[in-house]
């Protein structure tokens, strides 16, 4: 237990604000919460993964940019499920803010908010798993581009089949809700292509090489 404290303790202070804003997010996503027999599923893994992140941090230290684009992910998912994804009402809000939806204007027949969600993982996973490789495997910059590349597309399989088994053996009822299909049947396929889209253009994009170092680094 000490040694969790002390995790949480020496943490770079903006990786710890990180955080506390994502516990906020989680928080405020059930207030009121319009789906609640279904935001556990969306919202524990996120909480326990917050709870997990100091020691994880301490062991396998990564860059404030780092930790940063996974704090993009998690809270685009956060945000996803307050409304299970599918009825994210991002055409609600544009509209009152426009007089437009974004549905209309980009030609969409569904709820997109899944597919943003599933290319933001490959966007915003390649640069930190890419750095953890380099840091503390000893990859070189290809190396660990090509790896991470794999690893977002071995991780939307899992998620995938891990999705379907948790909705059948939790709640079969709420399936379709869960896992957002909206009548898609080819969904799972489409949310893997697009989150390996983000993960190869995350690896393209030219970033600067980190610190190899096992000690902490607030860059």
């Amino acid at each position: 237990m000490t040694g969790y404290l002390t995790a949480w303790r020496t943490l770079p202070p903006l990786q710890l604000a990180m955080l506390i804003v994502l516990a906020l997010a989680v928080a405020l996503a059930n207030v009121n919460q319009p789906y609640p027999q279904i935001a556990p599923l969306q919202h524990i893994p996120t909480a326990l993964l917050i709870l997990a992140a100091p020691p994880l941090l301490a062991r396998w230290p990564l860059s404030n940019a780092a930790v940063g684009g996974l704090l993009a992910f998690w809270l685009l998912h956060t945000l996803g499920g307050r409304y299970t994804y599918s009825n994210v009402p991002y055409d609600s809000w544009a509209h009152a803010l426009t007089g437009h939806t974004i549905s209309d204007a980009l030609g969409m027949s569904r709820n997109g908010y899944d597919r943003l969600v599933h290319f933001a993982f490959g966007l915003c996973w390649v640069p930190p798993y890419a750095e953890a490789m380099q840091r503390h495997a000893g990859m070189g910059r290809r190396n660990s581009a090509w790896t991470a590349i794999l690893f977002v597309g071995a991780a939307s399989a899992f998620y995938e089949v891990f999705e379907w088994l948790l909705t059948l053996l939790v709640a079969p009822e709420m399936a379709d809700d869960y896992n957002g299909q909206q009548g898609d049947v080819w969904d799972a396929q489409k949310d893997m292509a697009i989150a390996m889209a983000g993960a190869v253009i995350a690896a393209l994009w030219p970033r600067r090489p980190p610190i190899r170092s096992a000690a902490r680094s607030s860059t």
